[in-house]
């Protein structure tokens, strides 16, 4: 694995031993003993106490806010205002509902409230304003976190990643695909349209009766907002309203979603090989974000801590980092230095890093998989 900020803090023996790159298939013969997470990361627990004031503050300080800016955005229509002083208002109000959905995502660990209905109920509400099923997103979200950075176990809860073999292997549609797949302009433009208004509104493969009701309930409740704003006032104002906030939320969503896991150096492993607290400290990020933006966006670019203990809540990972020097790694990713990581493509297992589509089809070429 290439040097970078990760492992001088935390890295073990094992560890290092398994950073020593491997040929193509090629797997170590010797059994390989399992992590055993050391005492730090036990003594994390304590972060993990939800706190009701702290809840009620953090709903009261984005609620009502984003509430007012929709109203707010209805009365430049009712003022016969240009639409692009509409458009203005809505940028707040899409990062407010981003804390919004952050809110959410911490009911889906139920790490928000330590009441379980209060939990569910808050997370239902908050799922009907981010257009996201609580018990659905909970599910797939949860597959997300226990296959993170695992080359074998892919597919549900993250960003469709390739290596170099199977890029190499593909047909030349598929490639085109993946290659469209992750465009920026089509991964943070087109990606919210698919992921919240369309994707979000069927249940994930292998959901249960329950996230299949909860799917429902949730597909019910927007539909019903809908109907009263078509009645009150008018599709047309609802939709130029609520359409650029959830689309903006989504693509800010979708970039912290993606800079989480793909940055360079980063963390992917064959099942054999793969740890979890390995894909937490070295494959999910440390993304030191401005503080006004760390507001909007509920901590969540503290990743590294939230992968390795997903039931603290928000409002206590910045505390958990302060107080815990093992998580205070050297060189976090920084907003300017972040944005070159859509650059990004390919997953080399024998480098163990991630190619921008150049060095990929560069060395793909060298190697006689690729025809010049």
């Amino acid at each position: 694995m290439p040097e970078g900020r990760r492992g001088a803090v935390w890295s073990t023996p094992a560890l290092s031993q398994r950073s020593i790159p491997q040929p193509y298939g090629e797997k170590s013969k010797e059994p390989r003993p399992r992590q055993v997470k050391p005492d730090w990361v036990t003594a994390m627990k304590r972060f993990e106490q939800p706190s009701a004031r702290k809840a009620a503050i953090q709903l009261t300080n984005t609620l009502l806010p984003y509430a007012s800016l929709l109203v707010l955005m209805y009365l430049t229509m009712v003022w016969h205002l240009p639409y692009i002083v509409t458009l203005l208002i809505a940028v707040p109000a899409s990062a407010l509902l981003v804390r919004v959905f952050i809110f959410f995502h911490d009911c889906g660990h139920g790490s928000y409230v330590a009441s379980p209905v209060w939990q569910r109920i808050i997370g239902s509400v908050l799922g009907v304003l981010t257009f996201a099923s609580l018990a659905d997103w909970r599910r797939a979200h949860g597959i997300h976190h226990s296959t993170s950075g695992n080359l074998d176990r892919r597919g549900i809860g993250d960003v469709w990643t390739m290596t170099m073999a199977e890029y190499a292997a593909s047909s030349p549609f598929r490639r085109l695909k993946y290659r469209l797949f992750r465009n920026p302009f089509v991964m943070f433009g087109l990606g919210p349209i698919l992921s919240f208004l369309i994707k979000q509104r069927l249940p994930t493969p292998g959901a249960s009766r329950r996230q299949v009701l909860s799917v429902i309930l949730t597909d019910l409740a927007i539909a019903g907002i809908i109907v009263a704003a078509s009645f009150t006032i008018g599709i047309k104002a609802y939709l130029l309203i609520q359409m650029p906030v959830i689309l903006m939320a989504g693509s800010a969503g979708v970039w912290l979603f993606y800079i989480q896991h793909q940055f360079d150096p980063s963390y992917w492993a064959r099942s054999d090989e793969w740890e979890s607290m390995d894909a937490a400290m070295q494959g999910s990020s440390h993304y030191k974000l401005p503080k006004v933006m760390q507001w909007i966006s509920g901590n969540i670019g503290l990743h590294h801590v939230h992968h390795l203990r997903p039931r603290i809540p928000n409002y206590n990972l910045q505390q958990c980092l302060n107080e815990t020097p093992e998580l205070q790694l050297p060189n976090p990713l920084l907003l300017g230095p972040s944005l070159r990581s859509v650059r990004y493509k390919v997953w080399d297992e024998k480098e163990r890093r991630l190619l921008t589509m150049k060095e990929a089809i560069l060395r793909l070429r060298q190697g006689g998989l690729q025809p010049a």
